[in-house]
């Protein structure tokens, strides 16, 4: 295989010129809005699905925090339709890139964390220095709490970064030996074959679930801070 194994993650471009912003506006483009009193099943599941996801994520949170419901809403359903059309073959997957993630993280983290601060300054201030804790160890606790916070986006986008990259990478090297082993023993072949469709099958499912967990950090990090 003189492949190169991550050239599917470069970003795709159109007479010399990147498409990836027309990629990322593809999945908003799925789901569309209807202005009739009697939808059809598609949009049905959307609403159901909206609602279900708002009841889940803004149970705990303050009326201040769930003012966020439309923008967790529409990071959960565009996270998760991206991470899905990128399991297509031929298609790119704009969530492997580290720069698209951070654009998601490093936003949303600041302006939960500004409005914390807005709001809530004392008790945000609280959060570097734990109640009791010894004075020779103040200075030690604050730093590694200032530098622990300014960590938290960075972590959003590394793991769903890496989740991500690495169920397209398992794709694609079993897809590769399963080919390679067709013409060379067919029953190694066929066991590859099924377990490429069983982690597939697992990507499906990650992908869901990394969108999920990517909005519920937010979520967490807004209800912290309201």
């Amino acid at each position: 295989m003189n492949e190169n194994l991550f050239a599917s993650f470069i970003t795709p471009t159109m007479m010399g010129l990147p498409i990836v912003i027309f990629i990322i506006m593809l999945p908003s483009m799925l789901l569309t809005s209807s202005k009739r009193l009697v939808t059809n099943r598609f949009h049905s599941f959307q609403q159901w699905l909206a609602k279900l996801i708002i009841k889940q994520m803004m149970l705990i949170h303050s009326p201040k925090g769930r003012t966020w419901s439309l923008m967790l809403v529409s990071l959960i359903m565009f996270i998760g339709s991206t991470n899905l059309l990128g399991l297509l073959p031929h298609t790119f997957t704009p969530t492997t890139q580290l720069s698209t993630n951070l654009g998601m993280a490093i936003p949303l983290w600041a302006g939960a964390v500004i409005l914390g601060f807005r709001h809530k300054l004392k008790a945000s201030l609280a959060h570097f220095l734990p109640q009791g804790t010894p004075i020779s160890l103040i200075p030690m606790l604050i730093i590694i709490e200032t530098i622990s916070l300014f960590i938290q986006p960075m972590a959003l986008a590394v793991r769903l970064t890496a989740n991500i990259t690495a169920g397209h990478l398992l794709i694609h090297l079993i897809g590769g030996a399963t080919l390679v082993l067709t013409s060379i023993s067919p029953p190694t072949a066929t066991i590859t074959f099924i377990i490429l469709a069983l982690l597939t099958v697992l990507e499906f499912a990650v992908a869901l679930i990394q969108a999920y967990v990517f909005t519920l950090l937010v979520s967490l990090y807004l209800h912290d801070n309201t």
